[in-house]
């Protein structure tokens, strides 16, 4: 009897907790968890001399002015997984994250978060694509608690980081974030709350993913 490998992809929505809930995940099936850590190894892979990557999200630490209005605080990095600079070098940054991906996918069993990971990973045979969401009021109240954001802020941020994402995955994957087409599990993270969700979502991964022989 041995335990098979396998790879769970999460998408989530801002403020849904989606991170903390994929941490805990890993921890309880003591797994590994990737999400910042394949930006910083795609930056490696193209040889950048200061992270590319970083610098583009750093810009967005100021103030952008739009027609909504100022957009401009460090949570705002999330809604620009490849930074903001060119198509080409969004494209390149891409390439090297999947490619990273698929080789973390090959060699161990692992969570991997966003970066269009349910799209690149979608003919890979032991792969479970979980979606995280939860009510607006709910991760208004999430932004505010847990990232200490004032509500104007969580307000603005879901809103810009919810466009950008979803422009992002449509991009490189042609479907949706929270296509069900693509998904195995769609889970509403207020019901349970981070650790309890994190436990149901590791109940449903032991059973899919149980001894084999």
């Amino acid at each position: 009897m041995k335990k098979c490998k396998y790879v769970i992809t999460i998408t989530r929505q801002f403020g849904s907790l989606g991170r903390p809930i994929a941490k805990a995940l890993a921890e309880k099936l003591d797994i590994e968890f990737y999400d910042r850590d394949i930006v910083d190894q795609a930056a490696k892979k193209l040889n950048l001399p200061a992270s590319v990557i970083k610098e583009e999200e750093e810009k967005l630490k100021t103030p952008v002015k739009s027609s909504r209005g100022a957009a401009g605080n460090i949570w705002m990095r999330m809604a620009f997984p490849l930074g903001n600079g060119s198509s080409d070098m969004q494209d390149n940054i891409f390439e090297a994250q999947e490619n990273i991906i698929r080789f973390l996918a090959e060699r161990e069993t692992c969570i991997i978060v966003g970066r269009c990971s349910d799209f690149i990973l979608s003919e890979m045979e032991n792969v479970f694509h979980v979606y995280i969401y939860a009510p607006y009021e709910d991760r208004v109240k999430n932004s505010v608690e847990t990232l200490g954001m004032t509500e104007e802020e969580a307000r603005r941020t879901i809103r810009s980081v919810d466009e950008a994402r979803e422009a992002f995955h449509k991009h490189y994957a042609g479907y949706s974030q929270s296509d069900p087409l693509h998904k195995d599990l769609m889970i509403n993270s207020s019901s349970l709350g981070v650790e309890k969700t994190a436990e149901l979502l590791a109940q449903v991964i032991r059973l899919r993913f149980g001894e084999e022989s």
